[in-house]
């Protein structure tokens, strides 16, 4: 059959595709993807979606670096332990994506564990601090914003030159169905959400000429130990807020630090398949966003829209139109 070129050997080369074979995986006969001779850097595997998928993909023969803070700790021995008895190429290293110095560190060592060259980045450490809006405090809206946006791109700026150097690699940004729609109370939450969206399309049309693709997941509620952090900040948060205020939005804050999840059923290995069926998809056709959950995904409707606004407000341009069209084709 006749080649036909995809859209990022039309913008960047059939060489710098070329120079990321680790890339291109087929699926195997039983439906799994084999993501073996993929080098997959995760942050926050202590619990949730960051401990499942850094088991998950390694399952799958890839050789996973997972991150978390506060090392040592127990998860940080259960993970390890759990690798060791299935025999999993896994390391653990420790990450604090809040510390400048601690992500330098980390992602140095990292890269020496990994050879110098890691092709896939999942951004998966993020926090949620509910209440209304004024009853965030600047020591709440700070750690938030540090932990889900800026740690992001501090993590972005440790492991792109590698990628750019190497001509191909992956990003997956954790986002949230909230970074599309607002559910009064949620803190700035959505606020940080949001603007993992935003930071995510920007960059991936960005990086178009270096062959590097960005995903950005919108998970629905799963039953993850998020809510348990979760309310441990909230409480803290809610502890040393003024009771007037607290009375002016009581509607809001009467439950904060207390919602344990209970209701959620949904299986959060849905997240980590999504995205290793995106990592086994050839580079330069993996979709800008997916949305996962088993029930409703509101975003989506947000997404299409999102897509077409883009193309139409900049898919003319001689510029930005082919970088526009090469993430949204």
């Amino acid at each position: 059959m006749p080649h036909t070129p995809n859209r990022r050997e039309i913008l960047a080369g059939a060489a710098a595709l070329s120079a990321a074979p680790a890339l291109l995986h087929a699926a195997t006969p039983a439906g799994d993807p084999s993501l073996k001779g993929r080098t997959i850097l995760i942050t926050g595997c202590s619990s949730g979606f960051g401990r499942i998928g850094a088991l998950h993909y390694a399952r799958l023969g890839a050789k996973v670096i997972a991150t978390m803070r506060g090392l040592p700790r127990p998860e940080a021995e259960s993970l390890a332990a759990e690798a060791a008895k299935d025999k999993l190429d896994l390391d653990i290293v420790e990450i604090d994506v809040t510390s400048d110095a601690s992500v330098a560190s980390g992602t140095a060592k990292a890269l020496a564990i990994a050879g110098g060259r890691i092709d896939t980045l999942v951004n998966n450490a993020g926090i949620g601090i509910t209440g209304p809006v004024e009853v965030q405090d600047m020591e709440a809206t700070q750690l938030i914003f540090d932990t889900n946006v800026f740690g992001i791109q501090r993590m972005l700026r440790a492991l792109l030159p590698q990628m750019r150097a190497a001509k191909g690699g992956q990003v997956f940004n954790i986002s949230s169905q909230l970074g599309r729609v607002i559910v009064p109370g949620g803190g700035h939450y959505s606020a940080t959400k949001f603007a993992v969206e935003a930071l995510s399309e920007q960059m991936a049309y960005e990086l178009v000429p270096h062959g590097i693709d960005v995903t950005v997941i919108q998970p629905g509620g799963y039953p993850t130990k998020v809510w348990v952090n979760r309310n441990a900040y909230t409480g803290a948060l809610k502890a040393r807020s003024d009771a007037a205020l607290l009375d002016a939005y009581a509607p809001f804050t009467r439950g904060m630090g207390t919602e344990d999840g209970s209701g959620r059923s949904a299986d959060p290995a849905d997240v980590p398949r999504a995205i290793a069926e995106i990592m086994a998809m050839p580079a330069g056709k993996r979709p800008l966003r997916r949305a996962v959950h088993p029930g409703t995904r509101p975003q989506e409707a947000i997404n299409r829209v999102s897509a077409e606004v883009q193309l139409a407000w900049l898919g003319g341009s001689p510029t930005l139109g082919p970088l526009v069209k090469a993430v949204h084709d």
